[in-house]
């Protein structure tokens, strides 16, 4: 019986040590977390509430509206760097992004052309980089809805809810 157990406890401690971070899966994908910006104007970047974090809506550098100016893959890669700023705002707001229990909730806004209908599929750059950081914790319930302007014209501006351990 001892053996069994300390074959099992040399088990976890193996898995444990080589478990990798979100911070290691973010490196091992290649991005590099930029440093937070200031808000731009009379709001906070992110409020704690319990065990829940509100992020303001984050929004990609890339400029432009989906179905005129851009394609859907534009979109797919402007959603998944809002995802890298949004991994930074997250880091500086809870110091480690282990301490993540679970993403809950994502609104993703898309600057739309009136007959652009493929929202979701530009909202899943976002959604596949939190999976690949996160894996089931990245899952999230989410809305994808066009917008006929953004902010400064960017493409996409995304806002999460994620779920601290206590």
């Amino acid at each position: 019986m001892k053996n069994h157990l300390l074959i099992i406890l040399s088990l976890f401690f193996s898995f444990t040590l080589c478990a990798q971070t979100p911070e290691d899966k973010i490196e091992e994908l290649g991005f590099v977390l930029p440093e937070v910006t200031a808000p731009s104007a009379n709001f906070v970047k992110w409020r704690k509430v319990g065990n829940l974090l509100f992020l303001a809506g984050d929004g990609s550098e890339m400029k432009g509206k989906l179905g005129k100016d851009l394609t859907v893959e534009d979109g797919y890669a402007a959603a998944r760097q809002t995802g890298v700023d949004i991994l930074s705002t997250l880091k500086a707001a809870c110091g480690d992004l282990s301490k993540i229990k679970q993403f809950v909730k994502v609104r993703g806004m898309v600057n739309s052309a009136p007959d652009f209908y493929d929202q979701p599929k530009v909202i899943n750059g976002f959604s596949d980089l939190m999976v690949e950081v996160f894996g089931e914790k990245g899952k999230h319930a989410r809305a994808a809805v066009g917008h006929c302007s953004l902010p400064s014209n960017i493409a996409v501006e995304i806002e999460v809810v994620v779920e601290l351990e206590e």
